[in-house]
């Protein structure tokens, strides 16, 4: 039997509950997991079998759109074997045929260094030694110890140029700009070097063994607007 007391008491424990607050929502989503970046091909790994050790490109470093691939041709009327570098793009295309062409990531020169142009490939060099530009020297007097007069710097894992290098001519005359190696994955797409056009040195040993003594070389003029710091 319900008495009044307990009637009382149930009543006020009925009032309490339905003036209760509903549990607070969360104030925070859960965080979510940015995707992951695909691993990078096998063909960036380390390498082992040359005079000096090239490590592996680490994963996430280098975005896929750079990464060493088959694409279809841009330049369809170029004969085989024509290099053609995009500074805006940051890319170097290898002609293999009217439909098809090999597509590297790059780093190309700063603003006030770039060049652009067409050029002979007169020769290339395995772990070249780095002799420096007297304009580079006006510019750096620390690097007088490797001018050409000295002999150069030599060749090894602290060399700028890399594992390969080949050397663009016009008219039998040296442009003393290179095609090299010695980029890190972090500058691929970036114009920060002093002019040359670099790769990693696992795409310019690949490069090296494809290319075609004699082919021409076309660098294209950016259109990029200056002096923002061109990242591709």
């Amino acid at each position: 039997m319900l008495t009044r007391r307990a009637f009382t008491a149930s009543a006020v424990a009925f009032g309490l509950s339905a003036c209760a607050k509903p549990p607070a929502a969360p104030t925070t989503r859960a965080a979510t997991t940015p995707p992951k970046a695909p691993p990078l091909p096998p063909f960036y790994g380390a390498i082992t079998d040359e005079p000096y050790p090239i490590p592996a490109i680490v994963d996430a470093t280098l975005p896929p759109k750079h990464w060493r691939q088959t694409v279809p041709n841009p330049w369809p009327k170029e004969p085989s074997g024509t290099i053609i570098v995009d500074p805006d793009a940051g890319n170097l295309h290898v002609v293999q045929d009217s439909d098809i062409a090999l597509r590297y990531g790059v780093s190309v020169g700063a603003e006030g260094f770039a060049w652009a142009g067409v050029a002979r490939l007169q020769f290339c060099r395995d772990w070249p030694r780095w002799k420096v530009p007297a304009a580079m020297i006006a510019r750096q007097p620390d690097l007088a110890r490797f001018s050409v007069a000295n002999g150069g710097m030599d060749p090894g894992p602290d060399n700028p140029m890399g594992a390969r290098a080949l050397y663009l001519f016009q008219d039998g005359v040296d442009t003393l700009y290179r095609i090299h190696g010695g980029a890190e994955a972090r500058d691929i797409g970036r114009a920060v070097s002093s002019g040359c056009i670099r790769l990693l040195d696992q795409d310019v040993i690949d490069l090296h063994d494809r290319a075609i003594h004699g082919s021409k070389v076309i660098v294209l003029t950016s259109l990029a607007p200056q002096g923002l710091g061109t990242v591709f």
